[in-house]
C-alpha cells in the first residue's frame, strides 16, 4: 500500500520539468535578442569603416591637389539619390564625380542598384578658411542614437524619416569628419 505522503509528492517532477522548460525558453528568447542586437552593431560598425574609407579617399584626393584645393568645396552634399557630376575637365570635376559614385555605392551592384557603401551616402567639403577643408561623410544609421554636433552641417535634415517614424531631429543621421589642412610652401 502507497503511503499518503508519496500519494501527495505525485506530479512534483512534471512540474520541475516545466519551470525547467519555461526558464529555458526564456534563456532562449534572451539570446535571440542578442544576436539581433549583434546584428545591428556589427552593420552600424560596417556602416562607419566605410563612411572612415570614403572620408580619407576625399581627403586624399584634396592634398594631392593642394594648388586648387579651394576648388573641392562643395555647396551641397554630393551622393544620396542626387545625380554626380558628370563634368571630365579638371582633376577637381574628375575626383567629385568618382567621389560622389563612391558615396552612391558604385563598388558594388545587384542588378541595377548600387550597395556598396553606406545607407543614403553624402559628402560635403567646406571651405574654413586658411587653407583649411571640412571633409564630411553623412549615412542613415539603422537607429536613433544622438544628432551629431551643430557644427556638422553636411546631411542635416535629410535622414529624418516619415510621420511615426523614430529618426527625428538628426537622431539617425551619422558623421564622420577630418580637418586637411594645406600648408603654404611659399
Amino acid at each position: 500500500m502507497v503511503s499518503p505522503a508519496l500519494r501527495r509528492q505525485r506530479g512534483a517532477t512534471l512540474i520541475e520539468v516545466l519551470v525547467t522548460l519555461l526558464v529555458l525558453a526564456f534563456g532562449l528568447f534572451g539570446l535571440v535578442g542578442l544576436q539581433a542586437r549583434l546584428q545591428a552593431s556589427e552593420m552600424e560598425s560596417y556602416q562607419r569603416s566605410q563612411a572612415l574609407i570614403l572620408l580619407n579617399d576625399m581627403a586624399n584626393r584634396i592634398a594631392i591637389n593642394r594648388r586648387v584645393a579651394a576648388s573641392y568645396a562643395t555647396s551641397t552634399p554630393l551622393g544620396g539619390t542626387d545625380a554626380c557630376p558628370t563634368g571630365t575637365g579638371t582633376r577637381q570635376q574628375i575626383d567629385a564625380r568618382e567621389w560622389c559614385n563612391a558615396l552612391q555605392g558604385a563598388a558594388e551592384f545587384s542588378g541595377n542598384d548600387k550597395l556598396g557603401t553606406v545607407i543614403g551616402g553624402r559628402g560635403c567639403v567646406e571651405d574654413m578658411g586658411n587653407n583649411e577643408y571640412l571633409v564630411t561623410v553623412a549615412w542613415q544609421g539603422l537607429g536613433p542614437i544622438s544628432a551629431p554636433p551643430a557644427g556638422v552641417a553636411c546631411g542635416k535634415d535629410l535622414y529624418d524619416g516619415g510621420t511615426g517614424s523614430k529618426c527625428i531631429n538628426d537622431l539617425c543621421r551619422r558623421t564622420v569628419t577630418t580637418l586637411v589642412r594645406i600648408g603654404s610652401l611659399s
